[in-house]
């Protein structure tokens, strides 16, 4: 009889200091797609003009093991020059922004706007009839308010997809 394997899913955040040139990106959502491996967010900025250097955040799921499988195929990645998952090797904070458009009038109107200072959103533009909010925070807190502005007009929702950086002194 063969031990049961723990097939629990896990959330992972893991950033990826690569150099800024052309198709790297493409390399390393290759390495994702082509095992099957799925990819929750993706953001991707230079850090460093200087040194021509970007940083991949990727938020994904999986087993453990497949969690070391992909930290180890990201790593001999030619352009990669560190991989660190931050939900693991460091104690770290995790921001998102997104942009909600809520249509209504009357009661509606109202109750979304209480919500907002509620959230802290911001609204960023506002018309007879509707809102767009602009709301920066943790991809829970994000979450909660797009499904309370949906029975209140909730229309249309553009996220960056998650940003993370590790606590404390040490650079990446």
């Amino acid at each position: 009889m063969s031990p049961l394997r723990d097939e629990t899913q896990e959330r992972h955040c893991i950033a990826v200091l690569v150099d800024n040139e052309a198709g790297v990106l493409a390399r390393v959502i290759g390495l994702f797609s082509g095992r099957g491996y799925n990819i929750e967010s993706l953001t991707v900025a230079e850090v460093d003009h200087s040194g021509h250097s970007s940083r991949i955040t990727v938020v994904t799921t999986g087993t453990p093991m497949i969690i070391a499988q992909i930290k180890a195929q990201l790593e001999r990645l030619v352009p990669v020059h560190r991989v660190v998952d931050l939900t693991v090797d460091h104690e770290s904070m995790e921001r998102e922004m997104a942009m909600i458009k809520v249509v209504g009038t009357g009661e509606k109107r109202v109750e979304s706007m209480r919500l907002s200072e509620v959230f802290r959103a911001h609204v960023v533009d506002s018309t007879q009839t509707s809102f767009v909010f602009e709301l920066t925070g943790a991809p829970g807190k994000i979450d909660a308010f797009i499904n309370l502005m949906r029975p209140l007009g909730l229309v249309d929702v553009s996220r960056t997809g998650v940003v993370a950086i590790a606590r404390g002194p040490d650079a990446m």
